[in-house]
């Protein structure tokens, strides 16, 4: 039973950071490090199992896996050519066919080892790419887990404001769908608290003025909320950022300076959510990000797009362990 032990030991640590802030970027490294040792744990213990249950574990382990990244590079490649359809052919509109196309680009390479097979040098390339491929991919997967399960975040008790964060407008100054999302997401919470006997929030718009915006997006964002029939009253306007963490980080002075014991939740589409809320924490903002829905079909690159820019946050411990990874597969492809 001692192979459980790291499983068991990741579990709690993963508990007790979801205690501490489900916000932490951290919490989905512990979870993706529960699976995975978890997986370790099984293997060890299948020459014990039912020949039936052996089956399943190696199906799960292995099989599993496997058909999963072909399923995942296909279903990419068809999202991005429905983007480019839909969308168009901006940069980060191809990311889920890139995506797709690199996936099914990795596995021909792996495939060619055999016919390098005295080549070292080859052997210790294709090495270094699985490893650091393979290291990328688990902590897109930690990324991905854990932002659906903190996408299932819903609100508790008494909120004083509900921030939604501003997007682009179109023709400089119409709310395009995707932020109206977020606007309908708001008023949401807004009626909710107020059916529920609190006080009624403060809507907390934030966004500023574009190079191409005729006007703040939050005065924008402003306008349509009143047109759907909300208190003029109540909404504060933000009219100064240009960024996610300008966003939070002026709406949190404009709360603190309206009361200091405020407590928040931050509304931005659902695929922003975990990396908004990562942004939050880092602002020192009291409140938790929910999602609003976003078109299907947007879902995957927004998503990726997401990864990345959490990824080069934290670049230098990730070009750290890329390098370790690579020096190990020079290492031992070397000595294969």
């Amino acid at each position: 039973m001692l192979a459980f032990a790291p499983p068991a030991a990741f579990l709690l640590w993963f508990c007790w950071g979801v205690r501490q802030d489900r916000r932490q970027f951290r919490n989905a490294v512990l979870l993706g490090l529960t699976v995975l040792s978890l997986s370790v744990a099984l293997l060890t213990q299948v020459d014990r199992l039912p020949e039936n249950l052996a089956v399943l574990v190696y199906s799960l382990v292995f099989l599993l896996p496997a058909l999963a990244i072909m399923v995942l590079g296909g279903f990419l490649i068809a999202n991005g050519l429905t983007m480019i359809r839909k969308e168009g052919r901006r940069p980060a509109n191809l990311l889920s066919g890139l995506a797709g196309v690199g996936i099914f680009a990795i596995l021909a390479l792996v495939a060619t080892a055999d016919y390098f097979g005295d080549s070292k040098a080859y052997r210790s390339f294709i090495l270094a790419v699985v490893l650091v491929t393979g290291y990328i991919a688990f902590l897109f997967l930690c990324f991905l887990a854990y932002a659906f399960l903190y996408g299932r975040i819903r609100v508790r008790g008494d909120v004083d404001f509900v921030v939604m964060l501003g997007s682009g407008l179109i023709g400089g100054e119409r709310v395009p769908p995707l932020l109206a999302s977020r606007l309908r997401a708001g008023l949401s919470i807004h009626d909710q608290q107020v059916a529920r006997g609190a006080d009624a929030p403060v809507l907390l718009v934030s966004g500023g003025q574009g190079p191409d915006e005729r006007l703040p997006e939050a005065e924008a964002m402003g306008r349509w909320l009143i047109a759907e029939g909300a208190d003029p009253a109540l909404i504060m306007e933000e009219p100064r950022s240009r960024t996610t963490s300008e966003n939070l980080r002026f709406s949190r002075t404009m709360m603190e300076e309206a009361d200091e014991r405020y407590v928040c939740v931050v509304v931005t589409n659902n695929f922003h959510a975990f990396r908004a809320a990562m942004t939050a924490r880092r602002e020192g903002v009291r409140g938790q990000v929910l999602g609003s829905p976003t078109a299907s079909y947007f879902w995957p690159s927004a998503t990726i797009r997401e990864f990345v820019a959490v990824f080069w946050e934290h670049r230098k411990a990730n070009v750290v362990l890329c390098v370790l990874l690579v020096a190990l597969a020079v290492v031992l492809g070397m000595g294969l």
